[in-house]
């Protein structure tokens, strides 16, 4: 009997918890409902997304950088702000926010601030790059005038002598952009000197091919190909030389001949001369430098230069590689092909702008990359945080020739490398919504 009241007792529970309507809910058949229908159990939302949307997160990451990059000179011993730039002295510094005005990640971020004014017509975005790049203008002179024993402690010492591709390309191809704009004057000087950097300065292979001393020597590294290749064809397309352009070209190719891996549509990270064999790790964010790469130069690059096609099927080709390889959640793995390696923020971000401006620009079937290009955005939507951080966004990295090396990069919402690609992931999008809208078709996204 004790049983049977411990049942009843239970029972009796059962009934006053569940809702009269779900005691007696019928169970869903084939018969009795559209099973086809049924809502999947999505971890990132899926086909859920609006230019209204995507302009609130946008909005979110600048609001944060906002005030986590001041323009703002002090006196790094007393704290004192400085706004007379004749009081500048080996003790005068750029205020230290959580990101530096100056490196190459935020040349990235100064094109996304540029990309999103044009895709939104909000001038807010506009005016963090212009705002900055003034600034960084008007220290230019002042600095590079200082004497030798205070340039030492020279916050714009890679503007004024770059010592590396990363210096020079990223921020270069920014300027430029915004100098073609017309938004900011007095940027030319700078420009030139990052390109006589690239052009005449950097490590190059015997056949011109840029390189690097390091890790080893004659190394060449697929993030070279952003560091460089973009300024050069900004250049190209600033002064109208073909010199320009032609070393860009030439800079892909050569890179692909050595890095591409035709069966996989992906790029090696890292390439050393006379190593034999070589080792290939698809280190997703390089790829995504490349694939950027790509697209930043046939944006400017005359279709008529004897390399625009051969740019063009190549980045086609490595646009099919990089989507046979996405996630269901959306992301892209830290090592591309290995997929028990982390999902990553910045290089899916990437993707998601390179694939978008493929389509903007009539390189890519919508039809085809317009489904993947929105499940990457929603991705990456789903890591920029409430305070307009970007999380999971993997630190800095070198090359490396063993899989452990990149599986245990860290990530960190203080990578830098994360903001510039989702500013110009989510404005790019932007773009294509306006011209290739989706539609839900039996519950799949079509273009």
């Amino acid at each position: 009997m004790k049983t049977i009241g411990t049942v009843a007792a239970a029972l009796l529970f059962w009934v006053l918890a569940v809702p009269a309507g779900a005691q007696s809910a019928e169970k869903k058949t084939d018969v009795n409902t559209p099973l086809h229908l049924l809502q999947p159990d999505y971890d990132v939302p899926y086909g859920q997304v609006t230019t209204d949307d995507i302009s609130k997160i946008l909005s979110r990451v600048l609001e944060y950088l906002d005030k986590a990059t001041p323009m703002t000179l002090v006196n790094q011993k007393t704290g004192e702000a400085i706004t007379d730039f004749s009081k500048i002295t080996n003790e005068v510094t750029i205020k230290q926010g959580d990101f530096r005005l100056i490196s190459y990640e935020w040349g990235v971020t100064y094109a996304g601030m540029l990309n999103a004014g044009e895709a939104t017509g909000d001038q807010k975005y506009t005016g963090y790059t212009v705002n900055r790049m003034a600034f960084i203008s008007q220290l230019y002179p002042v600095y590079k005038n200082l004497s030798g024993s205070e340039k030492r402690r020279n916050p714009l010492g890679s503007v004024i002598s770059p010592h590396a591709l990363d210096d020079a390309g990223s921020m270069c191809a920014a300027m430029i952009k915004t100098s073609r704009a017309g938004k900011v004057d007095n940027l030319r000087p700078m420009i030139d000197n990052y390109i006589q950097y690239i052009s005449d300065k950097e490590f190059r292979l015997a056949d011109g091919t840029l390189a690097r001393k390091r890790p080893l020597p004659n190394a060449i590294w697929l993030d070279d190909l952003f560091m460089s290749v973009p300024a050069l064809a900004q250049m190209g397309k600033l002064t109208g030389e073909k010199k320009y352009y032609d070393d860009a070209v030439k800079q892909v190719l050569q890179f692909t001949q050595r890095m591409f891996l035709k069966e996989k549509g992906l790029f090696m990270h890292g390439w050393i001369q006379d190593m034999d064999p070589h080792p290939a790790f698809h280190w997703a964010r390089a790829n995504g430098w490349a694939f950027m790469t790509m697209a930043e130069l046939l944006d400017v690059l005359p279709e008529d230069h004897p390399g625009y096609t051969e740019i063009l099927n190549l980045f086609r080709a490595h646009a099919k590689g990089l989507a046979s390889y996405q996630s269901g959640k959306g992301f892209w793995h830290q090592l591309i092909d290995r997929n028990d390696s982390y999902l990553e923020t910045s290089a899916t971000a990437i993707y998601a702008y390179a694939y978008a401006k493929g389509i903007n620009r009539g390189w890519l079937d919508p039809q085809a990359y317009g489904p993947p290009t929105l499940l990457a955005w929603n991705a990456v939507a789903s890591k920029v945080n409430a305070q307009g951080q970007v999380e999971g966004t993997c630190v800095g990295t070198g090359m490396g020739f063993d899989p452990a090396f990149y599986y245990y990069r860290p990530v960190n919402v203080y990578a830098a490398h994360g903001y510039g690609p989702v500013l110009l992931a989510g404005s790019e999008i932007i773009k294509m919504l306006k011209d290739h809208p989706f539609v839900i078709n039996d519950s799949a996204v079509m273009f």
